[in-house]
């Protein structure tokens, strides 16, 4: 048997738990270290998974040379513990967004496409049995020439959820709010399903949540290469997380994911094409797709090609929702895109 793939996770907060299932379940990875810039969790985390701890991700990656480093920070480190990691000869997965601005997200594509080792974006929503089973249907021509589609993501961020980690509400550590942090993921579906942007028209808005900076409700036209045109709401503003829902339509059909199930609706009637599997628990909403991807990652980090999902994949969902930003006056003066 080979050896174990080594791995260390930078950023212990709540998606690095889900990075950590999917480590410790895995027989060909072995986890070597965590890092967090708090020292209390970074000691809690070391204690907890018996794994040496550091508060600097590059004494990590001096001490230990690990093959695999998972970046789950907020998203303003995303990109400079990227660079640090590449630098070191590191394989990189990081979490979404790929960047904060579009210009930090710009610069790690760009050097991901020479580097030596693999970098890999978390857009989970990607393996959902549903998403796979859209691109299925659009690829066979079953709807013909699309005419357009809707998104809309109702979910729920209280006060509390920020005051816990308060870079969220704030532009200069989040970059955003509702649509960079939990709608992105939509967001990304609907532009893999329809196709790139041509013109973004948006309107983003702080209007539930005085305690924080970032937007919390936001609505996007998007008309799209080839003719579509896509509208696509988000809230976190909503009384709980509901199911995302996703409407897609041609002249022979359209295709509808509600509460994790997906129908095709055409001349012969309504049936159901795919389910996505419910998680357990309080987060169940963000379903499975990661332990998927995950593994993926790991499968193919000896395959010569580039991992499927690059750096440059997220760079669609990210333009649009930052020039959203720009068009409603959020971004604070002098910001970047």
């Amino acid at each position: 048997m080979s050896e174990p793939i080594t791995t260390a996770v930078v950023g212990i907060g709540d998606i690095s738990a889900v990075h950590l299932a999917a480590i410790a379940g895995n027989p060909r990875v072995r986890l070597v270290g965590v890092c967090d810039v708090d020292p209390e969790r970074a000691a809690q985390a070391s204690e907890r998974l018996g794994v040496p701890g550091f508060t600097d991700h590059q004494s990590l990656f001096d001490a230990l040379h690990p093959q695999v480093v998972h970046v789950t920070t907020p998203h303003h480190q995303h990109v400079p513990v990227a660079l640090d990691a590449i630098e070191a000869g590191v394989h990189v997965l990081t979490e979404k967004p790929v960047g904060h601005t579009v210009a930090e997200a710009e610069e790690l594509a760009e050097r991901a496409r020479t580097a030596s080792v693999k970098v890999g974006l978390v857009l989970q929503n990607r393996y959902n049995p549903t998403s796979v089973a859209v691109r299925d249907a659009l690829a066979s021509g079953v709807l013909g020439p699309i005419a357009g589609g809707r998104a809309s993501v109702w979910w729920s961020r209280p006060a509390p959820y920020y005051a816990a980690a308060p870079w969220r509400g704030r532009w200069s550590e989040g970059g955003g709010g509702a649509l960079i942090n939990q709608a992105i993921h939509t967001l990304d579906l609907l532009l893999w399903f329809v196709g790139d942007p041509v013109t973004v028209r948006g309107k983003a808005a702080n209007l539930a949540d005085d305690t924080i900076e970032v937007e919390d409700n936001a609505t996007i036209v998007i008309d799209h290469e080839g003719g579509p045109r896509t509208v696509f709401f988000a809230t976190n503003s909503h009384h709980t997380n509901a199911a995302v829902e996703l409407e897609i339509t041609g002249r022979d059909g359209t295709l509808t994911l509600a509460a994790g199930e997906l129908r095709l609706t055409d001349a012969d009637g309504t049936r159901m094409l795919a389910t996505d599997a419910q998680a357990d628990g309080a987060r169940s909403y963000w379903g499975l797709g990661h332990a998927l991807l995950i593994d993926d990652f790991y499968a193919r980090l000896d395959d010569p090609e580039p991992f499927w999902l690059t750096p440059d994949v997220g760079l669609g969902a990210l333009r649009v929702l930052r020039t959203t930003y720009a068009q409603s006056g959020l971004l604070p003066d002098g910001t970047p895109l």
